[in-house]
């Protein structure tokens, strides 16, 4: 019994760890668009975003992305906001294609590289390992990020990870439900 104790509570160690860290206000970031107004994430304010940093041609992203198409088809009723950010060399003339090739129910954009780490708070001296994934609560918070590095979130589980933390990003500041008055 102490040894299944024991095991559970190693398990729940990531989580609290991430948990524990500081929550931080999101900074501001635009995404430009090809014949469309760019987007600023402060327009976002009020409903919970998942933001993926994204190469067009990489698999892993390309993935990531089939997931969160399916998310935001599914959560989008319950508010959620799911933005793409291209971020390679040449990415204004990669996302028209992406998009054709996908077709997000989502806005995808590009930006340059360096502005998604800044954002990400990304360490200078470690190369970035796409995709990356920022997790905003409906204050403009960053709950959580994710570097497709981090096997325990891009691993095997990946999807319902994903599912998991949009979850949780639902129901942060989800607005009360009003009480149902009964007649008598």
């Amino acid at each position: 019994m102490a040894k299944k104790r024991c095991l559970a509570a190693l398990a729940l160690i990531p989580l609290l760890a991430q948990a524990a860290e500081p929550l931080r206000k999101a900074p501001q970031y635009t995404i430009n668009r090809n014949g469309a107004p760019p987007l600023t994430l402060s327009q976002y304010i009020g409903k919970p975003v998942v933001l993926a940093f994204i190469l067009t041609y990489c698999s892993h992203c390309q993935r990531t992305v089939g997931f969160l198409i399916k998310d935001q088809n599914e959560y989008g009723s319950r508010g959620l906001q799911v933005l793409a950010c291209a971020i390679e060399n040449g990415a204004q003339l990669a996302v028209p294609a992406f998009i054709k090739n996908f077709n997000p129910p989502f806005p995808v954009g590009y930006n340059d590289g360096s502005t998604a780490l800044d954002f990400m708070q990304h360490p200078v001296v470690k190369v970035p390992i796409m995709p990356m994934l920022a997790f905003i609560d409906r204050q403009g918070m960053i709950r959580a990020q994710f570097e497709a590095d981090d096997e325990k979130f891009f691993g095997d589980e990946h999807e319902q990870n994903l599912r998991t933390q949009i979850e949780a990003l639902l129901k942060v500041g989800a607005p009360k439900k009003a009480a149902v008055a009964t007649k008598k």
